[in-house]
């Protein structure tokens, strides 16, 4: 048997010792810490695990449940970023258990040893503990006649049973958007031009109406064109950002809002949906300094072509949705696109929207990716800050449906509550909870 040199043997044994009193030092800093720190609680024989790695049973209503605790207990919850997947603690109250029990959540109530243990590793592993204070509030941007299932997270918001309201264009121009901490987009049109959906739609009453309703809202608001009123809109929500507030758009909401910032007023829809010609020279007026994630991008201005530039990747809803992998990021250093990213799958399935992905090669140097594609050419999940506030962009339209179509009804949630893709969209939810901290250097 091949004995290892004993300058080795000693290096390992050092290498122990090394160790064991780094565990104890961080077992030491942990009773200091739960003596000292008021929302560590009264002991930890009374704190309550949110285990969201393959151990859950409901992924999806675990984050309800975290936001119950904030929302209904006011008591406080730490995100374990790296740990068991992104598990939840909080104080063990029997209300919270019979809740978990409701909805079919799997908890573990955990003793003082136990919680130290998982302070002193995540103390010396790439985790990281982060208090999430309060219950953000939540509003999705979303017409009156729009369809529940129409939006992924209006799906996931109602399956998870968090609170949430829904706004408008009245609302964004009234300055209300000031009273939410978190907003949400979807597959909204913000650069006037009904979808996109003329090529296909033109004939189909649903189409007629919604052209007819938005052309009588941008009256109603003193606007001479519809692409005037959402520019307005537009505006209007990266003030909200820019004020503090935190933005997560999905599908066709992405690239819209910035092509639409880009445009700034210049005429870039077809006559077949405004009644006047393009601007023959819009492309040399873009201003990409407007723009939030995206640089460079050219339009496609045709109404009978179902894509707004060359932002999306996407083949249309045909083929194979691929799949797109997760960075990991130190959760210690990073830990906003740490949460952002917390996940039991880092592979996840890919699926289609009407912006299904973002070319790589057109992202402002300041975004930060947080999930690639496997074409090498585009990005499913991307941050970044802009004034006070932040956005966040995923790809696609329904994580839980590679191919969702106009008209096909909602996705069944109980069928998917362990979905990888719908926990990137509640990770953003709970983000706005969580106590800033000074970025580590």
């Amino acid at each position: 048997m091949n004995q290892l040199p004993p300058s080795m043997t000693m290096k390992g044994t050092n290498d122990r010792r090394r160790r064991g009193r780094r565990r104890a030092v961080a077992l030491g800093l942990g009773i200091v810490f739960l003596l000292l720190c008021p929302w560590a609680g009264p002991g930890l024989a009374g704190r309550l695990l949110i285990p969201m790695d393959d151990a859950q049973t409901d992924h999806l209503r675990a984050y309800g449940l975290a936001y119950h605790a904030l929302d209904k207990h006011g008591i406080d919850v730490e995100w374990l970023l790296n740990y068991r997947c992104g598990s939840f603690l909080c104080d063990d109250l029997p209300a919270l258990r019979d809740r978990a029990r409701e909805v079919g959540v799997r908890v573990e109530p955990i003793g003082d040893d136990e919680a130290l243990a998982i302070f002193a590793r995540i103390e010396e592993e790439n985790m990281e503990r982060v208090l999430l204070e309060k219950a953000p509030k939540v509003a999705v941007y979303s017409p009156d006649y729009a369809e529940p299932w129409d939006d992924a997270v209006t799906l996931v918001l109602d399956y998870a049973q968090i609170p949430f309201q829904k706004f408008y264009d009245a609302e964004v121009l009234n300055g209300d958007l000031a009273k939410y901490d978190w907003v949400h987009l979807h597959h909204e049109d913000f650069t006037g031009q009904f979808g996109k959906f003329y090529g296909s739609f033109r004939f189909a009453d649903w189409y007629r109406k919604q052209v007819t309703r938005a052309q009588l809202d941008a009256q109603k608001f003193g606007f001479r064109k519809v692409p005037e009123l959402k520019l307005a809109v537009a505006r209007g929500i990266k003030k909200f950002v820019q004020n503090g507030g935190f933005l997560f758009a999905m599908c066709s909401a992405v690239d819209t809002l910035d092509i639409a910032l880009a445009a700034n007023g210049t005429d870039i829809v077809a006559p077949e949906l405004d009644g006047d010609p393009i601007d023959p020279l819009y492309e040399s007026k873009l201003d990409y300094g407007e723009c939030l994630a995206f640089t460079g991008f050219k339009l496609i201005p045709d109404p009978m072509i179902y894509e707004f530039s060359d932002i999306d990747v996407s083949n249309n809803y045909m083929g194979d949705a691929g799949s797109f992998k997760l960075f990991e990021f130190s959760a210690k250093i990073d830990p906003i696109p740490t949460m952002l990213t917390q996940c039991h799958r880092n592979v996840v399935d890919g699926f289609f929207g009407q912006t299904t992905a973002f070319r790589k090669s057109l992202l402002k140097p300041s975004v930060t990716i947080m999930a690639e594609n496997n074409d090498g050419l585009s990005v499913k999940y991307i941050r970044g800050d802009f004034g006070k506030g932040s956005f966040s962009f995923l790809g696609g339209h329904d994580p839980a449906d590679v191919s969702h179509i106009v008209g096909e009804g909602p996705t069944r949630l109980e069928l998917h509550k362990n979905s990888p893709g719908y926990r990137l969209i509640l990770n953003n939810i709970l983000f706005p909870a969580a106590k800033k901290k000074e970025r580590k250097t």
